[in-house]
């Protein structure tokens, strides 16, 4: 029953995609005079076009899928006046946006704009096969030769549109796609810029990290695909064999999807095992609290999806949202917020999107600041700025230990405040657990003493030893963080055996997992 009600909690999440203090692209449901003055401005002149493309069969199936799109003119493009391009999609269980009044500020800033449906979703046909390059990607390819051949679209070559894309979550998955489904095929990413939200590094690292499988989220990737059929009926089973077991799928049971392979090529870690890299600029907005695509999925995507060179012209926002669960075991924050957009762009991410992509697509200058760096939001909602995630210190914490299966969870003393951390910690120590299917998950925590000491967001992370191990060295993975501790308070580090977003996902058997010599390997800045 726990995981039912779950489920209904985390669907609309997760169909909504960009949290409530980004852009949805969606018009308000109740519309300010401000923002009614806006829907009019955008809808005055501009010609919509509702259409689809003829696409590429399912696999092993012959017949073609369309994909159907809405495609916003802005009032005085022409031949003699083209504009680049925006291109959108959605979440995942949602569908393109055919609102004018959704894009008022691209379309009043001369940016055409192309919405369309995913395939699976919406009026588009056949099944998500979750931005894989063979499937997908020959979507998105018909998709730019569609805008490539419209006389009022600025074209840098043939073939080849001035072009930017936003989108959160599945909707940030299918720029990446582009990006790096013709920079494989053409040698360049048809992309000019990008601005992708929410959105993952690695779909099974997100889904089942150290394969501990993300119960709640596994189980919304389902529910959401039921109202349009969208996944392959052997991947739907194991999506929901996966949440019912504990374990990520490898095909071994009937019926059932090997999950690792299926998603093995849906994403950036893909391509930049096999060496490519995006060089365009990026503008990376990712969630503090996301616990579907935490915070350093799209640290990992700044530091290996796109060149040196590109991060100079790049510019990574974290805001306080994204795919959000309550946190209640072990206890973590409920903040929504977006400090460094404000601070960078005086205004909201879409704000920031919009200078970014003047300045990109455009080459206008706005004053823009911030590139080349990581500004990450604090539970407080001050903005941190640095230029690496990396740990700049390490500090002893002693023997940690857990119960497994059951129990409370437990605080360990890191260091006394003030303390100012921004980015991606681990523990290193050696292990001990004489159980099978040993688990334990950690996360970084702040309080007065551990009575009270809260997650610094929503997540932790886990560790998994399916044997019975002794005194073995493990480097163990924590959630990417930014956080000032003030005098008074003290950073801990927070062990549980349960955890709400990986539900029924705790140790087989009662026992203990004891980690000695244990060090905290931390991003510290200076107080």
């Amino acid at each position: 029953m726990r995981k039912l009600a779950a489920l209904a909690l985390v669907v609309p999440l997760l169909a909504a995609s960009p949290p409530a203090t980004t852009p949805s692209y969606a018009a308000p449901a109740a519309a300010s005079s401000a923002a009614t003055s806006a829907a009019s401005s955008a809808a005055d002149g501009v010609k919509v076009v509702e259409d689809c493309v003829t696409s590429a069969p399912d696999p092993g199936s012959s017949t073609p899928v369309q994909i159907c799109y809405s495609l916003f003119k802005p009032a005085g493009a022409s031949r003699r006046r083209p504009v680049p391009m925006i291109w959108h999609s959605h979440g995942w269980g949602g569908s393109r946006t055919k609102d004018p009044a959704a894009f008022a500020t691209f379309l009043d800033s001369r940016y055409g704009v192309l919405s369309f449906d995913q395939r699976g979703f919406g009026e588009s046909g056949g099944h998500a096969y979750v931005e894989n390059p063979d499937v997908e990607g020959k979507d998105v390819a018909r998709l730019v030769r569609r805008m490539s051949r419209l006389p009022w679209v600025r074209q840098d070559g043939p073939g080849d549109p001035r072009l930017g894309a936003v989108g959160g979550s599945y909707g940030g998955g299918y720029q990446f796609l582009a990006a790096f489904t013709s920079l494989e095929r053409r040698g360049v990413p048809v992309l000019d810029a990008m601005a992708p939200e929410i959105t993952w590094h690695d779909l099974n690292e997100s889904l089942a990290p150290e394969g501990v499988v993300r119960t709640e989220w596994a189980l919304a990737l389902s529910a959401a695909s039921l109202p349009t059929d969208a996944l392959p009926p052997r991947v739907y089973k194991a999506l929901v064999e996966g949440a019912a077991t504990g374990t990520w799928p490898d095909g071994s049971i009937p019926g059932t999807e090997d999950m690792p392979e299926f998603f093995g090529r849906n994403g950036p870690a893909f391509h930049v095992a096999q060496g490519r890299r995006l060089d365009i600029p990026v503008l990376l907005g990712q969630g503090t609290t996301d616990s579907l695509f935490p915070l350093q999925q799209g640290l990992a995507n700044w530091r290996s999806a796109i060149t040196r060179r590109a991060r100079r012209d790049s510019i990574f926002v974290a805001y306080n949202g994204g795919h959000v669960l309550p946190g209640v075991l072990p206890r973590g924050i409920s903040v929504t917020s977006d400090p460094c957009s404000e601070r960078l762009a005086g205004g909201d991410f879409e704000a920031l999107s919009m200078r970014f992509f003047d300045e990109q697509l455009k080459g206008r200058r706005t004053g823009l600041g911030g590139y080349g760096r990581l500004h990450l939001a604090t539970p407080a909602s001050t903005c941190t700025t640095v230029r690496s995630p990396a740990p700049t210190a390490t500090l002893p914490v002693g023997t940690v230990a857990s119960p497994t299966a059951a129990g409370v969870p437990l605080a360990y003393e890191i260091a006394p405040g003030p303390l100012r951390l921004a980015g991606t910690p681990h523990l290193t120590g050696t292990v001990t657990a004489l159980g099978v299917r040993n688990r334990a998950f950690y996360g970084l925590a702040v309080g007065t003493s551990p009575a009270d000491a809260t997650l610094v967001q929503n997540n932790v992370l886990p560790l998994d030893e399916p044997s019975p191990v002794v005194g073995e060295p493990r480097r163990i993975a924590l959630p990417s963080v930014a956080v000032d501790v003030p005098a008074g308070q003290r950073l801990y580090l927070l062990v549980s055996a349960l955890s709400d977003t990986f539900a029924g996902m705790s140790s087989r058997t009662p026992g203990l997992v004891t980690i000695e010599d244990t060090r905290a390997h931390l991003p510290l800045l200076s107080p």
